[in-house]
């Protein structure tokens, strides 16, 4: 690694969000907020857009047999699952809360199984799950189902259930395959099970199937990260997550501390790791997609990436906009682009609420007119790498402020900046969550007293 890019690391990583969302989170005003608001921005979102471009369904499965010590997922721990069945029929009655809200029937252009660990459920359940939702709504033409597979557990039969009910994308979680970090992390899976999953998808039909992979974890070294590329690439999946691990163990308490937090790589080390991996990647075929994510010609994702229409929300990138996201099941959160609405993370809390009929959001956010100007521009930047404020709608008073920010990134190489839009450079490509933080209004007036993002690097 070169000196100027060891000392822009230095200079740029920093604690950050991912912006899945804006305002983040914690950003929420959630004094302001409430249900019967939430009710009405997507019933008006809902009607605006179901017919031209669809809903997506976000479910969480959140029940884990154990605890990656990694994870910053919100998940249930157990063993128990007789639980499985009650759950399932909590969701079901939450979409069915859903559909009485929104009456006319909805076309569903996206699902997505999250966790958790969906393959926890039995293929009888999750079929019973799926037929449940599609049984109130239409599926549009160019749907996208997709569903998480830990290597472990997911069976051929998992696969085949899924695929009958119209699935035909998956992504398994395999972190890295060396085993001290697999120990590390408690999550020892070994290559065979991931190739044995792989190959089933693709025996069955899956036209699309993702790893996951993550750089910087506990114990890890750059020949381990190069290493698991190497033997990723044998199997060639369709596209693939390199995320950066986000090490918040203020934030998830015991999870992540299994180890040390000299254990974790930093900085440049951890910088290397990614630089180096992406360049193996790149020489085996795959193309950089938004932030962390790399895919094959043929994969959806690519092709949405080369057509402009990439998209960003609480899953991660998608192929595909859609302005509605419903997010069903405890901790889900949804979107109707006006505002964000949060379930119950207790699942008594969410039961109790749905034995009460009513939808189980119990935080959210009101987008104001502002909040949805720095939205697009924030989008804009994580799924294309640039951003214009040559019409009205994208220009707000503090632009020149922001401008003035980005000046110094253009001096560091990071992005040009022309008369009425930026660019980001190669260079700057893995600092765009910096970059999105100069326009993040509302972390500029309330910079946090205590760490509650992860490092941007």
């Amino acid at each position: 690694m070169s000196q100027q890019a060891s000392s822009l690391i230095q200079k740029y990583n920093v604690p950050g969000p991912r912006y899945t969302s804006y305002p983040t989170v914690p950003y929420w005003e959630e004094a302001e907020f409430s249900l019967q608001q939430w009710k009405q921005g997507l019933k008006r979102s809902f009607d605006e857009t179901n017919q031209s471009e669809g809903i997506s369904l976000y479910i969480h499965l959140p029940f884990c047999e154990s605890l990656c010590t990694f994870c910053g997922c919100h998940k249930k721990v157990t063993k128990k699952h007789e639980m499985e069945l009650p759950y399932i029929q909590a969701v079901l009655k939450e979409w069915d809360l859903y559909c009485q809200l929104l009456v006319d029937r909805p076309m569903i252009k996206e699902i997505h199984l999250g966790g958790g660990t969906p393959t926890f459920f039995s293929p009888e359940h999750l079929t019973q799950l799926i037929q449940g939702i599609l049984a109130q709504a239409d599926i549009a033409d160019a749907h996208e189902f997709s569903f998480e597979g830990h290597p472990n557990n997911t069976t051929r039969e998992h696969l085949q259930a899924l695929y009958d009910v119209g699935f035909r994308r998956v992504s398994y979680g395999v972190q890295d395959y060396n085993e001290k970090v697999q120990k590390a992390i408690h999550r020892i899976q070994p290559f065979a099970h991931v190739e044995q999953v792989t190959q089933w998808a693709r025996d069955i039909g899956y036209t699309s199937i993702s790893h996951d992979l993550v750089f910087g974890l506990p114990f890890q070294d750059l020949n381990d990260v190069l290493h698991t590329i190497e033997q990723t690439t044998r199997l060639m999946p369709d596209r693939l997550a390199f995320y950066s691990y986000a090490h918040v163990p203020w934030i998830k308490g015991n999870g992540q501390r299994g180890f040390k937090d000299a254990d974790v790589p930093k900085d440049d080390l951890k910088r290397q790791c990614y630089e180096e991996g992406k360049k193996q990647l790149l020489a085996q075929g795959y193309h950089e997609i938004g932030m962390d994510h790399f895919a094959l010609t043929q994969d959806p994702m690519y092709q949405a990436f080369q057509q402009g229409s990439l998209h960003r929300n609480f899953m991660g990138y998608t192929a595909s906009k859609t302005q509605v996201m419903i997010g069903l099941g405890l901790s889900s959160i949804s979107d109707s682009w006006y505002s964000f609405a949060q379930n119950e993370k207790k699942i008594e809390d969410y039961y109790a609420r749905l034995e009460a009929n009513e939808i189980p959001a119990y935080r959210g956010h009101v987008l104001t007119d502002e909040d949805l100007i720095i939205r697009k521009h924030i989008l804009n930047l994580m799924c294309s790498f640039q951003t214009s404020w040559a019409g009205p709608e994208m220009q707000f008073p503090e632009l020149d402020e922001v401008l003035a920010q980005l000046a110094e990134m253009q001096e560091d190489g990071l992005l040009e900046i022309f008369d009425q839009h930026i660019q980001v450079s190669d260079a700057g490509k893995p600092f765009v969550r910096n970059i999105c933080m100069a326009f993040d209004l509302r972390l500029k007036r309330r910079v946090p007293e205590n760490r509650i993002f992860s490092m941007t690097i």
